[in-house]
């Protein structure tokens, strides 16, 4: 669903701290700390959790791209290559 990292890109793309983030999702600080800290390849959480998460950071203009996702929309993004 979302890595740690695209969940850290996009906070950093709308200039906002963890805690900004937390509000505007309903969710505890320590849990926005606790999936920017996950090693894995996804974060894991709660569903509903994970959902607010993706859907504030929509509300706030970010739009999340997957593995062999076209992005959807306009304007500048960021996009990791693939591995030589």
């Amino acid at each position: 669903m979302i890595s740690a990292a695209q969940l850290r890109a996009a906070r950093a793309l709308l200039g906002i701290d963890q805690r900004t983030l937390a509000a505007l999702a309903g969710v505890s600080l320590p849990t926005i700390q606790r999936m920017e800290a996950s090693r894995d390849e996804h974060v894991r959480g709660v569903v509903s959790t994970l959902s607010k998460i993706v859907a504030a950071l929509d509300a706030a203009g970010v739009e999340l791209i997957g593995n062999e996702q076209p992005s959807q929309g306009r304007g500048r993004g960021v996009r990791l290559k693939a591995a030589r």
